[in-house]
């Protein structure tokens, strides 16, 4: 069996082991645990993944796990980071989750905003759905602070990268990772995790490019008006040929270059010039992205660069690993803007890395060890990558 077909067979293996069916109160659920034992409950973005690359084996599972992910949607539209289906938190975890109280069944904060791209990519047209567009619409009334169609943050894992170094440049010592987190979920309690109360109240909120880049491709999944314009307008650095965080109020630019810097490679309409400078300048760059499995989280200079993953009491996985749903969207960039041998390079080492360790969390961007949880089933996005489909589904 080539390596290509030994990943597809392992992504279906992992995506049926880890499909959870339930029932609570009078609501039906069925989606993918992102790993068994490690990661219990339904994560936005982990299900949109999934859902993703279950159209590959099952379709109707991918439009049951979407369809589970708003089944709680409240009725102003809003859609939490993670829906705890099974159990509520517990213990120590109330420090670190987004709960307004023990018995939520959902958080209070968000994930990237990808949903409705999912949608059009394993289900349909999202705009035949009125639940997302109510998703939509609350992302606009309650994060758009500026007016300009881009969204903002209150706190780094609403973009789902959790430990990346450069939110310390922006929330310090009380950024995911660091010993202060829990005061800065216990202060966005207190504000009710309400975007514009946090910014009033003179506390950061964040323009982050990885986010935006998702919720412009739900835009323009919906039908929308595209978000690129305005997110090159504020996020891009001409100087610097990347796309840099803006954090108000005080308008901090982070300087650690990490993977998100180069997310917008995956929008259809983000302009030739750019993309071919973040290719060019960037991802092709050794001592940057260029890593035998990449890309690495943060660039191989920076200081922040852990490739093993961090140490220490708490797990620092967004400082060095390669992640694969990271690998995924470089590489449609790299197809997009005809780099052919460049992605097949690319798609190469992240596909040998998962037949040598199977799906795991992340990958170590040197020599592609699995490091984190097993049987990662956001991983599976491999597949993406092993058995590209015929038709590019950035333009559908």
């Amino acid at each position: 069996m080539s390596e290509r077909e030994t990943v597809l067979a392992e992504t279906e293996r992992v995506l049926r082991q880890n499909w959870v069916v339930g029932r609570r109160g009078e609501v039906d659920f069925s989606y993918t645990e992102p790993s068994p034992g490690r990661y219990p409950w339904q994560w936005y973005w982990d299900s949109c993944f999934a859902a993703i690359v279950w159209r590959r084996f099952e379709p109707g599972r991918a439009r049951a796990e979407l369809e589970s992910l708003l089944a709680l949607q409240r009725p102003d539209g809003f859609l939490g980071h993670t829906i705890f289906w099974r159990s509520h938190v517990r213990g120590a975890r109330l420090l670190f989750y987004n709960v307004a109280s023990r018995r939520t069944e959902q958080t209070e904060s968000i994930q990237p905003p990808l949903l409705a791209w999912a949608w059009r990519i394993a289900v349909g047209d999202p705009s035949e759905e009125p639940r997302i567009a109510k998703q939509i619409e609350w992302l606009r009334a309650n994060r758009d602070l500026e007016g300009d169609g881009l969204l903002w943050i209150v706190q780094p894992d609403e973009s789902g990268l959790d430990a990346s170094p450069k939110f310390e440049e922006v929330w310090g010592w009380r950024a995911n990772g660091r010993i202060g987190f829990p005061l800065l979920v216990h202060r966005n309690r207190r504000l009710g995790w309400n975007a514009r109360r946090i910014r009033e109240a003179g506390h950061p909120v964040l323009c982050e490019a990885l986010v935006n880049t998702l919720w412009s491709l739900s835009l323009q999944a919906s039908g929308q008006p595209s978000a690129t314009p305005a997110l090159v307008e504020r996020l891009w650095d001409e100087r610097r040929g990347l796309f840099v965080d803006e954090a108000q109020p005080g308008g901090v630019r982070p300087r650690t270059v990490t993977w998100a810097s180069l997310a917008p490679l995956a929008l259809p309409d983000l302009p030739e010039e750019i993309g071919r400078r973040l290719v060019e300048e960037h991802l092709l760059d050794e001592s940057e992205f260029l890593t035998p499995v990449a890309p690495p989280s943060v660039a191989v200079g920076e200081r922040g660069y852990e490739p093993g993953g961090g140490h220490g009491p708490i797990r620092r996985y967004w400082r060095g690993p390669t992640w694969i749903n990271s690998a995924w969207l470089v590489w449609l960039g790299l197809r997009r803007l005809g780099y052919e041998a460049e992605a097949e390079r690319l798609a190469n080492g992240v596909i040998s890395a998962v037949a040598r360790e199977g799906l795991r969390e992340y990958y170590d961007p040197r020599d592609g060890k699995g490091m984190g949880a097993k049987d990662f089933a956001w991983s599976a996005l491999v597949a993406e990558l092993a058995d590209p489909p015929p038709t590019d589904y950035l333009y559908l």
